[in-house]
């Protein structure tokens, strides 16, 4: 290891001390009181970091016509909404069906799923708590490939990783040509497959999400053509008293119509308006801090900004 090296895995090992710390302190708190912990620290911080522009610009582009009170009123939600969710990690295991704190809604088409044998591909969104998205399927019997995508921190992956274990999850990060071998040979034992379908992709096809194109991950798509099965789309609400509501939702049948890039195009399509319906009816409830859009959509909001100063002047 050389010298970069030994610096950079210092500084792991102190950040994820301090993570350790924090969600120590987290845990003391209980759920109730960590969870307004997490709101109230990242809406006071979160207007005050970088990530704030992104946000705005998020919201504008996916409500144009919301005026700027209900902006506010939305972005400081969102702040909320996200806070809420990151410290609710270091609870996890207190926030399942068992706990009583998850209601679920289609439990049916989760057992059918479990009692058929047949994999599916679950999908959804980055929606309120989405992580109780994952105890609710293996609550359910549902065996079932959790993927996430690791922070580049190794040791606090470590320390998440493991908060994810106390309450059953078991994650799986696929990555490169060894990855999709175990994620397919997984299928092809019968687990079924999660995955959150709503973050840039940005070798994925073009779709439309709130009217503007966007490129998503074909992944799970290919998956059930390739297995025959379909998309089963799931999604979480946060309801008051830190508690939830799970929905399995009516299944997206992929066609295989011999057009394969348009077979993919179309379920890519399909899982991405699923998404966006869910945004909709609760928006406060996405996850709206990443770059979700082209660079040339954010481009055009600025070029758009600048038009309306110029015929202000």
């Amino acid at each position: 290891m050389g010298e970069v090296g030994v610096w950079r895995d210092l500084r792991w090992r102190l950040e994820a001390l301090a993570f350790s710390g924090l969600f120590a302190l987290l845990r003391a708190l209980g759920v109730e009181r960590a969870s307004a912990f997490g709101g109230w620290v990242l809406r006071k911080l979160g207007p005050l970091t970088g990530t704030r522009k992104t946000v705005a610009r998020n919201l504008r582009i996916a409500f144009p016509d919301l005026d700027a009170e209900a902006l506010a009123a939305l972005t400081e939600a969102q702040w909320d909404q996200t806070g809420r969710t990151f410290a609710e990690l270091a609870v996890m295991d207190r926030l399942t069906p068992e706990g009583g704190r998850i209601d679920v809604v289609g439990l049916e088409r989760l057992h059918a799923i479990r009692d058929s044998g047949r994999p599916v591909v679950f999908v959804s969104g980055h929606l309120a708590n989405f992580e109780v998205m994952a105890a609710v399927i293996l609550a359910a019997g549902v065996p079932c490939q959790v993927t996430y995508r690791p922070t580049n921190n190794p040791y606090v992956d470590q320390i998440i990783r493991s908060s994810r274990e106390r309450y059953g999850i078991r994650m799986f990060a696929p990555k490169g040509g060894d990855g999709a071998k175990e994620l397919l040979a997984g299928l092809s034992r019968g687990e079924s497959v999660a995955l959150l379908n709503d973050q840039k992709f940005s070798e994925g096809p073009e779709v439309t999400f709130f009217d503007q194109p966007v490129n998503a991950a074909p992944g799970p798509t290919r998956l059930a053509l390739r297995f025959g099965t379909v998309l089963l789309p799931m999604s979480v609400v946060r309801l008051p008293g830190v508690r939830f509501r799970v929905t399995a939702h009516e299944p997206i049948t992929v066609e295989n119509t011999g057009d394969r890039p348009g077979d993919i195009r179309r379920g890519v399509q399909a899982v991405t308006t699923f998404v966006e319906d869910r945004v909709r009816e609760r928006p406060e409830d996405w996850f709206w801090v990443h770059k979700r859009w082209p660079e040339r959509v954010y481009a055009a909001l600025g070029s758009a900004d600048a038009a309306s100063e110029a015929g202000a002047s």
